[in-house]
């Protein structure tokens, strides 16, 4: 080998140990989660901008790029506009303000970092709650000018209630009102004021100027009064819990991996703890136990993993794991309920009613649930618990949430990956609401199922007829009670055993205590479709005539019942000629303002998509729409064995 080879390989080598040597120490450094969040134009983007050009971390290519968006986007004249770095959406750089959470990864010699750039403003909320879901701490920027506002109150108590224990309030801004101390020491003492009860280990004040860069990476000539660390000093130093690594072993199956038939594996991310082979695990679920045979990643078999590893995990024993279950310590279980505590962050326009059925999903499990009880809801300017009975978008409560099915978490702020949830609206697919489960409630552990010998197959074939829910919905004055009555007399004529629930006679009694808001309104259908089932599933036809406005009662309902038991009729009168008719005067008092939440007036009315049976009523009589019904009765097998001729009245 020629001299130059030879210098050439000893080269390659050295850069290898050099890499090798660089690797090794990067694995060693902690990394520290941590977001800026704030009201709007607080310099949170500025601030991270700032970081980044300070400790040179910004390529050569990146700051061209970023000197001439700040001559198209920029705020600060000649000078180069450090938000830009991380507002990269257009409408954010044309707006100037942050809408969706933007990730920066930055290292120093002593720390890594993830830092997440939130929207300050209200109508964004559910993305700083996204950026303080995994942060160990939060950057709440409040401007020098402004003080504390609403936005930095709602910021902090979501960082509180979302585990965060270590906050930083960055007095930003301090050049424009003159780098004075009485400003600082103010701000400070107001935030001290209400923060003091939320729970936080760490709180450092620091009064900087993201623009311009002052106690931002090193201590400022312009604030030599403040005497504490400048800001990266801080996140540098700053301990991190370590009683993650204590946690039990949490490890929710995502996939079930079965290439062939010699392989069986689960899929999934440590949520907590550790696991090695010959460990003992039990499913959440089901309590059934097995060890650790394999630990499989694609780099090759572990001798352990530990939390935030995504693995494989091959068990000794064939027993049952499907995805939304959690492999578990034996000593150390998570709970198994279907009904918890919880407190409740709304992110939607349209409000949180109990009663209303959405779609609830953890990390790896989906199921379908309701809240049941709002037992309050949190003033954000005092922290006060407040009755109420919705929740609008942005606010926060605790409630009671009833699931489908038994769900294995853990309380939030024990496990933070097992004990969070969102809830999705069932139409729209939407995100609405993020949760943090607080404990399970054990109302029903003393409560069974009591074991029936006469069961709704027997009841229903005593009576000769198919259980069935005919749920007639339409505005008021459509026909819906006309028609129902009229089909009731023709079945109770052939022999059958009916029951009608009408709208308005069921208000003078089991659900007179309620009132025609939305909130009501959700809960008077809930109660009927309870009533509704036990009577199917006393093998009853029953006919519900009820106005039902929401599409999302109406659903609920259809899902209490089996298969082919609920039948919605659709009841199609045109709101004008509804109003004509106005057999009871209330359209008239609705439209004067006498008679408030009237659906078609000031209330909606969401007509069905997919009804069974679709009755336009202009120019038909009842009789020709109770025929209608008739056939579908015949179609879905409720009504049969019957001699037709016998059927009119």
């Amino acid at each position: 080998m020629s001299k130059l080879a030879q210098v050439e390989v000893t080269h390659a080598a050295s850069a290898a140990e050099e890499i090798s040597a660089y690797m090794s120490e990067q694995e060693k450094k902690s990394l520290l989660r941590f977001l800026t969040c704030g009201s709007v134009d607080d310099g949170k983007s500025t601030l991270i901008g700032r970081l980044l050009y300070d400790t040179k971390l910004i390529f050569e290519d990146q700051l061209a790029a970023l000197t001439n968006d700040s001559r198209k986007h920029g705020t600060n004249g000649e000078d180069i506009d450090l938000a830009l770095l991380v507002d990269g959406l257009e409408a954010e750089r044309e707006q100037g303000i942050t809408i969706d959470v933007a990730y920066r990864f930055f290292s120093t010699p002593k720390r890594k970092f993830i830092v997440a750039d939130t929207p300050g403003h209200e109508q964004y909320t559910r993305n700083m709650a996204t950026g303080a879901s995994t942060a160990d701490l939060a950057i709440v920027l409040v401007d020098a000018r402004q003080g504390i506002l609403r936005q930095t109150r709602r910021h902090s108590y979501i960082a509180s209630l979302l585990g965060i224990r270590n906050i930083v309030l960055a007095v930003n801004k301090i050049d424009l009102v003159d780098y004075s101390q009485d400003v600082f020491d103010r701000i400070v003492a107001d935030y001290q004021a209400f923060a003091s009860n939320l729970g936080f280990n760490t709180m450092q004040a620091i009064p900087l100027s993201a623009r311009f860069g002052d106690n931002v990476i090193g201590p400022s000539a312009n604030l030599a009064w403040y005497k504490g660390p400048a800001l990266l000093q801080h996140l540098e130093n700053v301990p991190l819990d370590s009683a993650d690594s204590a946690r039990p072993l949490r490890f929710p199956v995502q996939f079930v991996n079965r290439p062939n038939l010699d392989f069986r594996g689960f899929a999934g991310t440590i949520a907590s703890g550790t696991i090695a082979p010959g460990d003992e695990v039990v499913v959440a679920k089901s309590g059934k136990s097995s060890r650790v045979k394999r630990i499989v990643t694609w780099d090759g078999d572990l001798e352990v993993a530990h939390e935030g590893q995504a693995v494989t995990i091959v068990l000794e024993d064939e027993i049952e794991v499907s995805r939304g279950n959690m492999l578990v310590a034996p000593e150390a279980r998570p709970e198994v309920a279907d009904q918890f505590a919880a407190h409740l962050v709304w992110f939607a326009e349209h409000a949180l009613i109990p009663g209303r059925s959405y779609i609830l999903r953890t990390e790896t499990d989906q199921v379908t649930a309701t809240v049941t009880d709002l037992k309050y809801r949190v003033d954000i300017n005092s922290f006060a618990e407040v009755a109420a009975k919705s929740l609008d978008l942005n606010e926060v409560g605790v409630c009671n949430i009833s699931t489908q099915e038994p769900i294995a978490f853990d309380p939030y702020k024990s496990n933070r990956s097992t004990g969070s949830f969102i809830l999705i609206d069932r139409l729209t697919n939407a995100t609405v609401g993020a949760g943090m489960i607080d404990f399970a409630l054990r109302r029903a552990s003393n409560v069974h199922w009591q074991a029936l010998d006469v069961d709704k197959a027997s009841r229903a074939a005593q009576k000769d007829q198919k259980p069935a829910v005919l749920w007639f919905t339409g505005l008021s004055g459509s026909g819906k009670s006309t028609v129902a009555n009229l089909v009731e007399k023709r079945l109770s004529s052939i022999g059958k055993h009916t029951y009608i629930l009408d709208g308005d006679n069921v208000r003078h009694g089991l659900n007179r205590d309620l009132g025609f808001t939305e909130e009501d309104r959700v809960e008077n259908i809930r109660r009927v479709g309870e009533v509704a089932k036990l009577m199917v599933d006393a093998g009853l036809i029953v006919l519900v005539s009820f106005i039902s406005p929401f599409i999302t009662e109406r659903r609920m309902v259809r899902e209490l019942l089996g298969d082919g038991e609920f039948l919605e009729v659709f009841v199609d009168t045109p709101f004008e000629e509804c109003a004509r008719r106005d057999p009871k005067g209330l359209y008239a008092k609705a439209l004067r303002g006498d008679i408030k939440n009237f659906t078609g007036v000031d209330s909606p009315y969401e007509p069905p998509e997919n009804p069974e049976l679709h009755l336009k009523t202009v120019g038909r009589t009842a009789e020709e729409l109770a025929s209608e019904v008739e056939r579908l009765l015949v179609e879905h097998g409720v009504i049969f064995n019957y001699d037709q001729s016998s059927w009119s009245i």
